[in-house]
């Protein structure tokens, strides 16, 4: 169950990222990413596959926020614990 729940959270949130990631880089190019005023010193891929990364990130901790919220779904330890008392 706990394999299922990964799944859950990261293969939507990888999805969405793809497209999100097309949309941004479509909008505005590596050569435009300035932090703190100064251009970092990494390749356009590297620029690419680091926007990839925050950007899974953030849609896998609003599949994570999704998940948790959803009544009726415990997590695995109190099942557990379930079990034990009946």
């Amino acid at each position: 169950m706990r394999y299922r729940f990964l799944i859950w959270i990261l293969w939507p949130s990888f999805l969405v990222s793809i497209m999100a990631v097309g949309f941004l880089f479509s909008v505005i190019t590596p050569e435009d990413v300035v932090f703190f005023g100064h251009h970092p010193d990494i390749s356009d891929e590297g620029i690419y596959t680091l926007g990839f990364l925050t950007i899974w990130l953030f849609c896998a901790l609003s599949s994570t926020l999704s998940l948790y919220i959803i009544p009726g779904i415990k997590p695995i330890e109190e099942k557990k614990i379930d079990k034990h008392l009946i």
